[in-house]
């Protein structure tokens, strides 16, 4: 009886007031929160190694995403947001490239170039392309499904869209989410940003992804594979297994083959493992 009312007292409930209107109250459980801190050194976010433009992790869709448009073989290509240009010395010359972005300047060897804030949509006085490119920048957009459908307006019949962005449905994600309630690279902006600013403020995973191309009238959605360790650490292994295991079910109760389609790509590897998503869909 003695010892199980000192390990009732180890959980101590209190409450502060703060002010007339807040009301905030702190549960201390020593055990337990120890045992989450240690989980919590699994998955530290590398803030610094995000910075660093020269990461490899950051530039893995770049080959991906050329070998994709060399297949294509576009006349002509807008990158949105087109950021440095990295394109441009991955295709050929004869593949005419055009720009948008809010912040950066013209990229050497773009045809056109404009300024413009992408929370508006792609602009009207836009032609149409055999292939829109948007690398690391949906998760920027407070309007995505806006975006997406200006995309598909200026695309051509049969037209490729592509698009990549963090991946939020990954082991070490959901289990930072857990414990913070912040997905990694996706931290609380209250106070740090304004309307237009370069930030993470909208976090994808492959079904959410999905339904807004879907929902915005793309086809023959596919994700593709990156180069990269999935799953990157062990103890991932054990929190994606349950959601592999879950896809899989429902590809195997699946009626329809689009829906097959879509669980056989939202259980792959690198759906559920993989920190980085790259998806194309058709016009």
């Amino acid at each position: 009886m003695t010892s199980r009312i000192a390990s009732i007292k180890q959980i101590r409930l209190q409450a502060y007031v703060h002010d007339e209107e807040t009301e905030v109250f702190s549960i201390t459980m020593n055990a337990v929160l120890g045992r989450i801190q240690q989980w919590e050194q699994l998955v530290r976010p590398r803030e610094q190694l995000a910075r660093r433009k020269d990461a490899p992790w950051k530039r893995s869709y770049q080959p991906v995403v050329a070998n994709l448009l060399r297949e294509l073989s576009p006349r002509n290509v807008l990158d949105v947001p087109s950021g440095e240009g990295w394109l441009r010395p991955e295709l050929d010359d004869c593949c005419v490239l055009d720009g948008i972005d809010l912040y950066a300047e013209r990229p050497a060897g773009y045809r056109s170039f404009t300024r413009h804030n992408l929370d508006d949509g792609l602009p009207e006085s836009l032609g149409r392309y055999e292939a829109i490119v948007s690398c690391e920048g949906i998760e920027h957009f407070g309007n995505p499904e806006l975006f997406l459908r200006t995309a598909r307006r200026h695309l051509v019949p049969g037209g490729m869209l592509v698009v990549s962005t963090p991946n939020t449905w990954h082991p070490a994600a959901r289990l930072q989410y857990l414990l913070r309630g912040f997905f990694p690279s996706f931290p609380c902006l209250v106070g740090r940003v304004q309307s237009g600013d370069h930030m993470h403020i909208m976090p994808w995973s492959f079904p959410q992804l999905y339904l807004y191309l879907h929902l915005a009238g793309f086809r023959n959605i596919r994700l593709h594979g990156m180069p990269e360790r999935k799953p990157k650490h062990l103890f991932e292994w054990l929190f994606g297994l349950p959601q592999a295991l879950y896809c899989r079910h429902k590809y195997r109760r699946a009626t329809s083959p689009v829906q097959r389609a879509f669980w056989r790509q939202a259980g792959s590897r690198q759906s559920v493992f993989g920190r980085r998503l790259l998806v194309t869909a058709t016009a």
